[in-house]
């Protein structure tokens, strides 16, 4: 085959194709018209962004019906627009993440992580603001609250959830009780934070007293909005675990209790610590319940089964309500930017925790 037969042959494959760096020379076009129009109505990023990605949209559209023809040209407008819906879904995580870190990283310091509100009055706050001096009071109080309060609710949600799923897939007939628990999971799932905060609280005054208030009856209501979601994310995982699988333990003579121990569940562990995860990060952040059964305080309380207790979510609520001074509010701002980033964190590690626990526990798939 000649020189002149191969070029031929490739300009033919190549024929009717835009090239690679067409897409980002329409691309920059549509940066710099869009500039031009915005700055007709004012100059912002948002309306920079809105013009050039019309520009680009109706650019790169045009482009590729003239060179490939109308049905390409419909299929890359189709693809440009679930790029822009992806790109406009994840402006508003950027926006937060970027906002929480710039206001809650001045905030994050050792005396933070590790001091209390203890003794700390407006008085402390304007010496600080008045001498440039470290805002002084910390979150150390609210994280243990917040810790101890979680995981007695998880120790309360994930057994009664993950049996719950297990009941409804494993056991279940469809007759009057799974029926029953399906529509009990449903309602519970849609009620509101504050409703299961109050249930608790009646349940306890009527147990040890009006006024009861400690980290369990917390953990308690946390778990009642916990339970739900637990519930659902296990059954839908257990129920996309391949029947093969058990009926070929069944075969080999395994009894159900133990297949479900050992091949269903390690098979669906994955989704279910997910599952777990997001039931964690749903109740993680709750700040009404939290107020009516645990109250507030600002020294660190170890007991969850005496006295009131703090948590993140209800630091910065009443950090941002009622500032420790009305006069120098910059202090209990800044804890409480600071307390929202240390909740972020304490999701994403769960979340990272989450990822571990479901990779030691998954089957193995090496041959």
């Amino acid at each position: 085959m000649t020189s002149a037969t191969l070029v031929r042959r490739q300009s033919h494959l190549t024929k009717g194709k835009l090239p690679s760096y067409a897409v980002w020379l329409v691309l920059g076009a549509a940066l710099v018209f869009g500039a031009a129009a915005a700055s007709l109505v004012g100059f912002g990023a948002v309306s920079w962004g809105l013009f050039s990605a019309l520009f680009f949209l109706l650019g790169a559209t045009a482009v590729t019906a003239v060179v490939e023809g109308g049905r390409k040209a419909t299929d890359s407008l189709a693809t440009y627009l679930v790029y822009g819906a992806f790109l406009v879904a994840l402006l508003p995580l950027l926006s937060v993440l970027w906002t929480v870190l710039e206001r809650g990283l001045p905030g994050i310091s050792y005396d933070f992580l590790f001091t209390s509100l203890n003794g700390v009055t407006g008085a402390v706050d304007n010496a600080s603001v008045a001498n440039g001096t470290p805002v002084l009071g910390g979150a150390y109080h609210a994280v243990v609250g917040t810790l101890q309060i979680t995981l007695w609710a998880t120790a309360i949600s994930v057994p009664i959830g993950l049996l719950a799923a297990v009941y409804l897939v494993e056991y279940g007939t469809g007759g009057p009780l799974t029926r029953a628990i399906t529509f009990f999971v449903d309602v519970m799932t849609g009620i509101p934070s504050i409703v299961a905060g109050l249930f608790a609280a009646a349940l306890f005054g009527l147990l040890f007293g009006p006024g009861t208030r400690t980290g369990f009856v917390a953990a308690v209501a946390l778990s009642v909005l916990m339970i739900p979601v637990v519930v659902r994310s296990t059954e839908e995982m257990l129920k996309i675990v391949p029947n093969e699988l058990r009926e070929a333990a069944y075969a080999l003579g395994v009894r159900k209790w133990r297949t479900i121990t050992k091949v269903v569940i390690p098979t669906a562990i994955s989704g279910i610590a997910s599952g777990v995860t997001l039931a964690i990060a749903r109740v993680i952040g709750e700040t009404a319940p939290i107020l009516v059964t645990a109250g507030f305080a600002s020294a660190i309380n170890w007991n969850v089964f005496s006295g009131w207790m703090s948590t993140l979510p209800t630091l910065i609520y009443y950090q941002i309500l009622t500032p420790t001074s009305p006069t120098n509010t910059d202090p209990s701002t800044q804890r409480a930017w600071a307390a929202a980033l240390l909740l972020i964190l304490m999701v994403m590690l769960l979340n990272l925790v989450a990822r571990v626990i479901a990779r030691m526990f998954a089957p193995k798939t090496s041959r």
